[in-house]
């Protein structure tokens, strides 16, 4: 009975000590695999991007005087240790092999994969707090310092990620900065080869070409003749919203519009000859810009970082100002040329932008057909062929704006009406704009207050449904400026939405025929 005893406990021994070296070796496997795959080497191998390792070494992370070389999973994993560290390692661990194994590499944006937007959802804010800790980058200025210890306190109630701040200091990027912008952009080149004395005489209600006195700068306004339409969008049409609604009849008096939105080489000119150094307080810029002088007008300070985000200038539609420097923009301009400038209310903006048709887009077509926001889209892949030709949008803008020379123009002559960057209107934005708008009302406008303005056209990273004639929505200003650096923040430079312009109209002078 005894030896039956000593037999059993001696099996029981074995069978735990195989246990234990069965998890040792299992906690050893385990650890083998996990030390391993959170090495750089094992990120490269998985991920087919070899620009973003030639990036990364070339960032600051990685090549500086310290010697210190930060690697990928200590910013695109949460600290180690943590609970939530070893959940995000497996989610992402098994989408990095499901895309490794099933994406095809050569149908993948990388161009998105650089932006802001993207570098938010795979970079880890708790990991950036955690590695500094009261560490600055060399030769921060002591306002800098003051910054970084205020947003270390209070970064949950500020809602910030560090990423929104220096998105270069993991991979590389020559066009971004987060300094002050310095000079001029252009400034030092051969200049325009014709400066013009005078602006362009208008004698009729025809198209023209306005040139602004004293730049080589010339735009193209076309002659939008008066009508009457339908505002908004009728319930039925797909992907519209209550703010749309309902549709009302009203007409709109004849008006010049800009061809295409207020580019860089003519909003450069502006700020060229306006802008103020930034000890001006807002209070006194309002002030100088309620004056009637031209040389009294106080135009932008220098910009943090670059507003073109390296996507160029001269052509491509000027971005990243405020309202209030759009209509300043507008001011400026109607002072240099004599004539009255201005940012087109929300009835002629949609009136514009239709071209005389009541239909989705001013082209034929259903946003049901062009739209990515259906079931099936995966297998059964939008229609392109004919919105691609009108509109720089999500499918076809490489996630940055594009100059106006991709697209046709609408039956009026305007390019870029839907798509590209959302423009400015001088309403202010109400849901229930259209409710209280009476039925054949003449060039009716929005409330007559509010907090926000309305804002028309869709931009390049939307989706079809959203670049829609009748789409609107409010502007964002707290939000936008989420991250601007200074205090107070500035009144005329977006730091965190780049898909907003605006283009101008001209109002008809007295004694003009209108045919």
């Amino acid at each position: 009975m005894k030896q039956k005893k000593r037999r059993g406990i001696r099996k029981l021994l074995a069978v735990t000590l195989l246990g234990i070296l069965m998890g040792v070796l299992a906690t050893v496997a385990v650890n083998y695999v996990y030390v391993n795959s959170s090495k750089d080497s094992s990120c490269m191998s998985c991920h087919a991007h070899p620009h973003a390792e030639k990036s990364w070494r070339l960032s600051s992370h990685y090549n500086n005087r310290s010697g210190v070389k930060t690697s990928c999973a200590d910013c695109h994993l949460p600290p180690r240790g943590s609970l939530d560290h070893f959940y995000h390692k497996t989610r992402l661990g098994v989408h990095d092999l499901w895309s490794y194994m099933f994406h095809d590499v050569e149908n993948i944006d990388w161009e998105s994969k650089k932006e802001l937007e993207y570098a938010q959802r795979i970079v880890f804010n708790s990991s950036c707090l955690e590695c500094h800790v009261q560490l600055f980058p060399e030769g921060i200025s002591n306002d800098g310092i003051t910054a970084h210890l205020y947003y270390e306190d209070n970064h949950e109630k500020l809602d910030l990620q560090c990423i929104s701040c220096h998105l270069d200091v993991g991979h590389y990027n020559p066009d971004y900065s987060h300094s002050r912008m310095a000079g001029i952009p252009g400034a030092g080149g051969s200049g325009p080869a014709e400066t013009y004395d005078s602006a362009t005489v208008v004698t009729s209600f025809s198209d023209y070409t306005e040139r602004i006195p004293g730049t080589g700068v010339s735009f193209v306004m076309k002659a939008i003749p008066g009508g009457t339409f339908s505002i908004g969008s009728p319930a039925k049409e797909s992907y519209s919203h209550e703010n749309e609604h309902p549709q009302k009849r009203v007409t709109v008096s004849p008006f010049f519009m800009a061809e295409v939105e207020v580019t860089w080489e003519e909003y450069w000119a502006f700020y060229a000859e306006t802008m103020s150094e930034g000890r001006t307080t807002p209070a006194e810029v309002y002030a100088n810009n309620s004056r009637e002088d031209v040389d009294a007008i106080s135009g932008p300070t220098p910009p943090f970082g670059n507003p073109e985000q390296g996507w160029g200038g001269g052509k491509r539609p000027a971005i990243t100002m405020t309202h209030y420097a759009a209509q300043t923009y507008c001011q400026w301009l109607s002072k240099k040329t004599g004539k009255k400038y201005r940012l087109p209310t929300e009835a002629e903006w949609e009136y514009a932008a239709r071209g005389g048709t009541e239909t989705p887009y001013f082209f034929e077509g259903n946003p049901k057909k062009f739209s990515d926001n259906r079931f099936g889209r995966s297998i059964f892949k939008a229609d392109t062929a004919v919105i691609n030709r009108y509109v720089i949008y999500a499918k076809n803008s490489r996630n940055r704006t594009q100059e106006p020379s991709k697209v046709k123009a609408n039956p009026f002559g305007l390019k870029n009406m839907l798509g590209n960057v959302w423009e400015y209107t001088a309403d202010y934005y109400a849901e229930d704009t259209f409710e209280k708008l009476s039925d054949g009302a003449v060039d009716p406008k929005g409330p007559s207050s509010g907090s926000e303005y309305v804002v028309r056209g869709g931009m390049y990273s939307d989706d079809a449904a959203d670049v829609r004639s009748a789409s609107r929505r409010p502007t964002d200003h707290e939000l936008w400026l989420r991250t601007d650096p200074q205090q107070p923040k500035s009144i005329w430079w977006l730091s965190d939405f780049k898909g907003i312009g605006f283009r101008v109209v001209c109002e008809v002078a007295d004694g003009i025929e209108i045919q």
